[in-house]
């Protein structure tokens, strides 16, 4: 019974190598910055109006990528304080874990407003501990979240005034013009295209996602 509880059990490490790579959507949504990418890259596609372009598949492998850009630092330091070490088996399982939470913990610590952990430790019952690194992973995960989510939000936010603009003022002056029977979207999608290639919109939505990490 004890051996198979045991951690450093090949049996039991190989089970729990593929558990991880079944969670692993689950772990790149909860865990990295792609929520926050993919969820201002969905807004953007809103604000221009075009509902399919660019297609889904782009904006995900986009939102991948730049996560991945964004991650690499922490990837960095979990390869070589966790993952290696483990491969070459001069640690077990458990302090590979251990180790790897560190770094990803901090990453999140960083992104994660004071108000929502404060929120998700009052509904564990738990109190505050000294440090923020020992925050448990229970409280930080949807703290991070929703942190997520409010920061995505108000970038996406921000990206709807200048369309929004436009189509207000393309739907006043079709009005003027008695042309109520034109679909506003119709007219207006093309000068937001203009505006946003003008503007290099894409430099400009990428980098500042990328930067709000920092």
């Amino acid at each position: 019974m004890d051996k198979a509880l045991d951690l450093n059990n090949p049996v039991l490490s190989v089970f729990l190598v593929i558990s991880f790579l079944s969670l692993l959507p689950a772990i790149l949504v909860m865990f990295t910055s792609f929520t926050r990418i993919v969820v201002v890259l969905t807004f953007l596609r809103q604000a221009i109006g075009s509902q399919q372009i660019p297609p889904n598949p782009v904006l995900i492998g986009l939102a991948l990528f730049l996560s991945l850009f964004v991650m690499y630092p922490t990837v960095t330091v979990v390869n070589r304080d966790s993952i290696t070490p483990y491969v070459e088996k001069q640690i077990s399982l458990t302090e590979a874990l251990q180790r790897a939470e560190s770094p990803v913990k901090g990453f999140m610590l960083r992104q994660t407003r004071e108000k929502d952990i404060a929120l998700f430790l009052k509904l564990a019952r738990e109190k505050a501990p000294a440090a923020a690194a020992d925050l448990p992973m229970r409280v930080v995960v949807p703290a991070f979240a929703i942190s997520e989510l409010k920061s995505a939000f108000e970038i996406g936010f921000l990206l709807f005034l200048p369309f929004l603009i436009i189509d207000m003022v393309v739907a006043s002056v079709l009005l003027s013009m008695g042309m109520m029977m034109l679909p506003p979207v119709m007219v207006s999608l093309p000068f937001k295209l203009l505006l946003f290639v003008l503007v290099d919109g894409w430099n400009l939505v990428v980098g500042s996602v990328v930067r709000s990490f920092h």
